[in-house]
């Protein structure tokens, strides 16, 4: 049986690891003073690109950046 004293306080309110993570790493982020708050942030940003498959074939592919919303 398994003890629930031991379950990390992130899991048991709901979240996963991931997501706790992202929440320090932006409370860490916010904390820092110019001009290193800044650069941090721009560090953050996502570039990539989807394709779409037709017929084992891919299509043109779609450049995306998912920048997290302030």
């Amino acid at each position: 049986m398994a003890s629930t004293a031991a379950v990390p306080f992130w899991r048991s309110a709901g979240m996963t690891y991931i997501t706790y993570s992202n929440i320090c790493a932006n409370l860490v982020r916010n904390c820092l003073k110019e001009p290193h708050k800044a650069e941090a942030i721009n560090r953050e940003k996502v570039h990539f690109s989807v394709s779409k498959w037709v017929d084992g074939k891919p299509q043109k592919p779609t450049i995306r950046s998912d920048t997290p919303e302030a």
